[in-house]
């Protein structure tokens, strides 16, 4: 079978979908998988490359060029992971084309025309595709279907919590990092840097990058990586993460460490709400298991956020404490500290 895969990355769309596309090709192992993307600013094509797939460059995101690529490749399937080809661009392609099948990821519950419709998040609710997606879509829900490297799959087995002196921080902030919040956020942390380590991963994506590299370099406190295949091991080594609730998100959760969400894009809303509700449930189910941070950003910086949870490792306060006595109060909808397994007191308790 001959498998068409649309997607894109740059500065500015980020490197989560060509990353979770490739873990989604090797599914296809027995098949012709070959990428249809941009050459844009800030891309990730060498990674599709190194996978081993091949690459068709399009001049734009035009209709007419997909459509003829499509022919000339006799595809049999195409799997569109592109949020700017919408329900009429798939119909329209269907219709002069009508053996293709069609395979659609999606992260925010919107109108497609197609017959499998993926979306991996560990808050999707398929019920939300009621009257979205045509009445023999195969709907794939859910953590059951998450996207996880296998890189993650195995930094799982192998993970052994290790009770630490020093903390490490985990930075996930994106692949393109176009809000240049690493750098926002490193000057907070500066402040902690003797009893605090960073583990920092980003990628050629980043605009931010020769800036970011000029701020870390002679910071010994900072591990700085780049286009790092070793993100996992990064990832378990570290005592709590600074991610978007995105892609990446998925990946911090399975490793159940502790992690700060930031959004940053609008598509992160519905993975950002998810955390919110589970922190509600295993509030109610286990005290010490999940807690969410909401912080007032009129009132409450992320710097603000961040200075109190580092001060609260550093001090040895609890987090579920900590955050039950100072935090309790603060409203708002921009940041998530979510913590998984964290050890508690009886004083935490209710």
């Amino acid at each position: 079978m001959n498998i068409l895969i649309r997607a894109d990355s740059s500065s500015y769309i980020g490197t989560g979908h060509i990353m979770r596309d490739l873990v989604l090709a090797k599914q296809y192992k027995k098949d012709n998988v070959i990428f249809a993307t941009q050459n844009l600013d800030g891309n990730i094509n060498h990674k599709i490359i190194e996978a081993g797939y091949k690459i068709e460059l399009l001049k734009s995101n035009d209709f007419e060029e997909l459509n003829d690529l499509i022919k000339r490749l006799n595809i049999d399937m195409i799997i569109i992971d592109n949020y700017d080809i919408d329900y009429n661009f798939e119909k329209k392609l269907k219709e002069d084309n009508s053996s293709l099948k069609f395979f659609v990821l999606d992260d925010t519950y919107e109108k497609h025309f197609c017959d499998i419709l993926l979306n991996h998040n560990i808050y999707a609710n398929e019920k939300k595709y009621k009257n979205k997606v045509p009445k023999h879509c195969e709907l794939r829900c859910g953590a059951k279907y998450t996207l996880l490297r296998d890189e993650f799959l195995k930094a799982k087995k192998a993970k052994k919590r290790v009770k630490k002196k020093n903390k490490t921080i985990f930075f996930g902030l994106g692949g393109a990092d176009h809000k240049n919040l690493n750098i926002k956020i490193l000057k907070v942390v500066e402040k902690f840097k003797k009893s605090l380590k960073v583990n920092l991963v980003t990628t050629t994506a980043n605009k931010n990058l020769e800036e970011l590299k000029g701020y870390c370099k002679d910071k010994k406190w900072i591990n700085l990586q780049i286009n790092s295949n070793e993100v996992a091991k990064l990832t378990s080594k570290s005592d709590f993460a600074i991610v978007t609730p995105s892609v990446t998100a998925n990946e911090i959760f399975y490793l159940d460490l502790p992690m700060i969400a930031i959004k940053t894009a609008q598509n992160q809303i519905d993975i950002y709400k998810y955390l919110d509700l589970m922190r509600v449930c295993q509030e109610h189910i286990d005290q010490a298991i999940s807690i969410t941070l909401h912080v007032d950003t009129e009132k409450y910086s992320i710097a603000d956020v961040i200075k109190m949870q580092i001060y609260s490792h550093n001090i040895g306060l609890k987090s579920l404490y900590y955050i039950r006595t100072i935090f309790k109060k603060l409203m708002g909808e921009e940041t998530i500290i979510q913590t998984n397994n964290v050890d508690t007191c009886e004083s935490c308790m209710v």
